[in-house]
């Protein structure tokens, strides 16, 4: 069937005309690095992963704007910090753990849905005659810091005996109709981090901690098919809005340490 309306045919003809012309994804090939100059915590920075994409938009023929950029979901996380028989301090997000939620935005917070808006996205505004070409680029990594002591006492005596984590991320390549909200997916990549760390708190700062497999992480997926974006990675809260940081005891109640940023 032929297009009955010029305008909504050019629309459809510069949609399907968006093309990726490379995409590259990469975990950085180095282990997770630890710091233990703290003597109040541990802290430890994972290689990063790293997106880019080279864009090639067709001409815009009417006045409207198209942004093109990234946007990244977290789908699973396990982030636990044990203190031996006392129990464990856990990162979670509650929706994504009672399956309210496939996802959760990985949005830096301020500019939804897109994971940042300097590198990781580009704006194209219409009308305009030649073709634009453009790489936009994104890399995540994860640096925080864990209590040596348990969180809830208020003893300063390291107990800390290990660290598990286990992340997985689905992130996309976008263009959206900013006023109309259309979006076509360019690009699905998924990807994972893990890393262990075991810890003996009494030896001396400095000489506790020791990285246990994967000293390397597996290499990010492209997939040849696109995937569909959850609705929950697209709105508020973001992850480091929704996480609560949960002290699991071995006997007793679990407590809130901290809560929600997003209520």
């Amino acid at each position: 069937m032929g297009c009955i309306q010029s305008i909504s045919c050019k629309s459809k003809v510069f949609r399907e005309s968006i093309s990726v012309i490379e995409v590259k994804a990469s975990i950085d090939p180095i282990p997770t690095s630890i710091d233990e100059s703290s003597s109040v915590v541990l802290r430890y920075r994972t290689p990063h992963f790293r997106a880019s994409a080279q864009v090639l938009v067709p001409p815009l023929p009417k006045k409207e704007t198209w942004i093109v950029g990234w946007i990244q979901a977290c789908s699973h996380m396990e982030f636990y910090n044990h203190y031996g028989e006392q129990g464990m301090s856990s990162w979670e997000l509650p929706d994504l753990l009672d399956g309210k939620i496939q996802a959760i935005s990985d949005s830096d917070g301020v500019n939804y849905p897109w994971y940042g808006n300097t590198t990781e996205t580009c704006t194209i505004v219409g009308p305009t005659k030649k073709e634009s070409k453009f790489n936009i680029s994104m890399n995540d990594n994860f640096y925080p810091s864990v209590t040596w002591a348990v969180p809830v006492s208020d003893s300063n005596v390291a107990k800390l005996t290990s660290i598990h984590r286990d992340q997985s991320f689905t992130t996309w390549l976008v263009a959206t109709n900013t006023a109309t909200n259309e979006m076509v997916t360019l690009q699905t990549i998924k990807w994972r981090m893990r890393l262990g760390i075991e810890v003996n708190p009494s030896r001396p700062l400095g000489q506790r901690a020791k990285l246990q497999e994967p000293s390397a992480q597996e290499q990010p997926q492209v997939l040849s098919k696109n995937e569909p974006i959850p609705p929950s990675a697209l709105v508020k809260p973001n992850a480091n809005d929704a996480q609560v940081l949960m002290w699991r005891p071995k006997d007793g109640p679990p407590l809130v340490v901290i809560p929600p940023k997003h209520r």
